[in-house]
């Protein structure tokens, strides 16, 4: 059976939202184990999203329209630019950083749904890959949102409903939003998305997950890192054979 580009959207996206969910709900009846553990879910998806654009996407972008190099400079700098501004909000009371932190997961985690439109819409080996990443790191997030709603002086309730509002149903909101135009893009336009899905994923990569294992020293949380570069380079020479 052959599938065609929304199947693969909406399996993906609503994966991410099923994956997230597991992290919030585990968190909230396990919350040593999950705090103890979610480095090595960031590593690995950190070696998958900083490989992939790097060895596929932005190749394939550029391909597309020699100006990608700019539009991947512009979802970095976006990232960036949000990045602090949400770091400057959050150092107000308990009560502002959860709910300045939910709004910036929010955003995050709708952007991930966007860039499964276009991933999937450009190759299905470059939504898998990409996929499979954001996928993988959205256990983490769902713990993170937790956490941080809980340190917001949520209660854990709250805290567990809200995460899963913000931090898993907005993935496929974002890609079931995006898709429709996304689709209809020519091949030009769609390599200036591409190229700035590249920027997006490089800086969470660096930014915002591969620093977990910089933070926490673990040998183990390399490995996860090598093995998600692995994975990658895999789903590449499967694409090319």
């Amino acid at each position: 059976m052959r599938w065609n580009t929304f199947t693969w959207v909406a399996i993906f996206a609503l994966s991410a939202m099923v994956v997230n969910s597991i992290g919030i709900l585990f968190v909230y009846k396990n919350r040593d184990w999950a705090e103890k553990y979610k480095e090595y879910f960031m590593c690995f998806a950190a070696g998958v999203l900083i490989a992939s654009p790097l060895i596929m996407a932005f190749p394939e972008a550029v391909a597309k329209n020699s100006y990608a190099g700019l539009s991947a400079l512009g979802g970095f700098i976006f990232m960036f630019g949000s990045n602090k501004w949400i770091t400057y909000k959050t150092n107000q009371a308990a009560l502002a950083f959860g709910i300045t932190a939910l709004i910036g997961i929010g955003i995050h985690s709708f952007i991930d749904g966007i860039i499964y439109s276009v991933t999937f819409s450009t190759s299905i080996f470059l939504g898998v890959a990409a996929g499979v990443g954001l996928v993988v790191h959205e256990f983490a997030e769902g713990v993170i949102t937790f956490t941080a709603l809980i340190k917001g002086g949520f209660s854990g309730k709250k805290a567990a409903f809200y995460a899963f509002l913000v931090a898993a149903l907005t993935t496929p909101i974002g890609a079931f939003v995006a898709y429709p135009f996304i689709s209809k893009l020519n091949s030009s336009i769609l390599g200036i998305a591409l190229g700035a899905v590249s920027g997006v994923l490089i800086y969470l990569s660096a930014s915002h997950l591969l620093p977990e294992a910089r933070q926490n020293e673990s040998g183990h949380a390399y490995v996860a890192f090598v093995l998600g570069v692995g994975l990658a380079l895999f789903v590449m020479y499967s694409k090319v054979a």
